[in-house]
């Protein structure tokens, strides 16, 4: 029991000193909070003082700039308003000097028109005397000549219309002779000049018909499994391809459209640089081909319209245009011909005082059916008018490509000189040139014709088919029969022929009577 009372007192005595101990430090805690609260307070009103000091100073200092500046701009202000009354002084001094010339002016103007005034009356009254001599003049005249004076105005009037007809008629009957007799030579010149500024003479460009394989591996590829390569291009081309006889590499690319035979050619150039003969592969050429064939149309259509500087085209148009890139006439690429007529066209246009733009359309639309006489019946005028008329080309337009063979009569002297510029394009040496065949055949047609008629001994065509020389049998034809078969020839090979240029038609008709006369010969002729 006793020992459980001192635990008890002990307990009682350590909570005792804890609660003592505790006590002492939270009061020295406070303590040091109180110190440290009073050396803060100390410190910030340190820095208050200083700050409020540095404030002080720094609004002193903006103070005393502002005052400065505001002084400066008061200062500038005040010289400023010193100068401006300065000009308003000098401004009402120059208004002063200005009013006072003024007034002085008007005086001035007061007496002139005062003076005018004068001047005028003086004048109206010279105006009335002259006009009442006038008068007394012409009636004095009258008397004297026994005539009116409207009958002496329309007797001078009529002498002097007289006159002038007779100068009128003998200078226009001038001007036409002058006119007949220079034409030709106009005309000549006028041809002469627009062929050396107009077209330029270039390399001619063939279009391929065919295609020679580098080697005969690429012929197997072609050939192999039954020609199946070569049957899938000639289907997805539209095309027949043929290897020639006397060169087994030479694949002859056949078809009527030079569309399909250009993109043919595409097709198996790229096969050979790619070597990718398989049927995946050729249907990718082709369409590749394709596509590119198709933009290089529309690209040569407006190539062609940029290089005559014609505008407002029918992209349409322009593209069908393109396909005469791949179109001949004798030898002559299509194209080339209608861009060299329309600069010729224009150039004439140009000398006559023409419409110079349309007349390089016309030139250029002129063989425009040619483009698709291949997929369309008709003649390549007919469709070349049908096309014109369907992309709303201008009537001369029109009438130019209706006109430029004669089928239909021109309508203006742009479409007659297209005519003439399609001639001179033709004809010119080295614009046009013929096959073996077509040459041989011609020919061969010329003579035949000559042939057929009666009295015909033998014929020749001679200088390349433009002059055909017909023999006649003097005993049964005479000279009028000669002149009939010259005219019946000219006009079946007018009628059956194609050509260029002109072809000479000549008959010889020559009877010779030789006899002999012991051992001397004597021929008469």
């Amino acid at each position: 029991m006793a020992q459980t009372s001192i635990l008890l007192l002990l307990g009682l005595i350590s909570v005792v000193c804890g609660i003592i101990f505790d006590k002492r430090q939270i009061n020295q805690k406070i303590k040091k909070s109180k110190q440290a609260a009073k050396n803060y307070l100390v410190q910030n009103d340190k820095d208050v003082k200083k700050q409020c000091s540095t404030l002080i100073h720094e609004s002193k200092q903006e103070t005393e700039k502002y005052r400065l500046s505001t002084q400066e701009d008061i200062d500038y202000q005040a010289k400023e308003n010193d100068n401006r009354q300065q000009r308003i002084e000098q401004r009402e001094r120059y208004l002063s000097q200005t009013k006072k010339r003024l007034m002085d002016y008007s005086e001035y103007l007061k007496e002139q028109e005062t003076a005018n005034d004068n001047v005028q009356q003086e004048l109206d009254n010279l105006k009335n005397e002259a006009e009442s001599l006038l008068s007394q003049r012409a009636s004095l005249l009258e008397n004297q000549s026994q005539t009116s004076k409207s009958e002496a105005r329309e007797s001078i009037i009529n002498a002097a219309k007289n006159e002038l007809s007779r100068e009128k008629d003998v200078e226009v009957r001038y001007q036409n002779e002058e006119i007949r007799a220079n034409a030709k030579k106009i005309a000549n010149d006028l041809i002469i000049d627009s062929i050396q500024r107009g077209p330029k003479d270039e390399p001619r460009n063939h279009i391929d018909k065919s295609i020679l394989l580098p080697n005969g591996d690429i012929k197997l590829k072609l050939i192999m499994h039954d020609e199946q390569c070569l049957r899938i291009i000639e289907s997805l081309t539209g095309t027949d391809l043929i290897f020639d006889e006397r060169d087994p590499l030479l694949l002859q690319i056949a078809t009527h459209d030079p569309i399909r035979r250009e993109i043919a050619r595409n097709v198996l150039e790229k096969l050979i640089i790619s070597r990718q003969i398989t049927p995946n592969g050729i249907e990718k050429q082709v369409s590749i081909s394709t596509q590119d064939v198709h933009n290089e149309l529309r690209a040569v259509g407006e190539h062609a319209a940029r290089i005559l500087n014609l505008k407002h085209i029918n992209p349409d148009l322009l593209k069908i245009l393109g396909k005469l890139k791949f179109r001949t006439s004798y030898g002559q690429n299509v194209l080339s011909h209608s861009i060299e007529v329309a600069q010729i066209s224009g150039i004439l246009a140009s000398e006559l005082g023409l419409n110079v733009s349309l007349a390089r359309r016309a030139g250029l639309f002129h063989d425009i059916g040619k483009a698709i006489d291949h997929e369309i019946d008709g003649t390549h005028v007919e469709l070349g008018v049908d096309l014109t008329t369907a992309f709303n080309e201008d009537a001369v337009v029109i009438n130019a490509i209706a006109s430029h063979h004669g089928d239909v009569e021109p309508t203006n002297l742009i479409s007659k000189l297209v005519a003439t510029a399609d001639a001179i394009s033709g004809a010119r040496p080295g614009a046009r040139s013929e096959s073996v065949e077509e040459y041989v055949n011609r020919l061969k047609s010329l003579e035949h014709i000559a042939n057929e008629q009666s009295g015909v001994k033998e014929s020749y065509a001679i200088q390349a088919g433009r002059e055909i020389r017909i023999i006649l049998n003097p005993e049964l034809v005479d000279d009028n029969q000669s002149k009939k078969i010259t005219n019946d020839v000219k006009n079946r090979i007018e009628s059956e022929l194609v050509y260029p240029g002109k072809i000479k038609v000549t008959t010889i008709r020559k009877l010779r009577a030789v006899q002999y006369v012991g051992k001397r010969k004597k021929i008469a002729k």
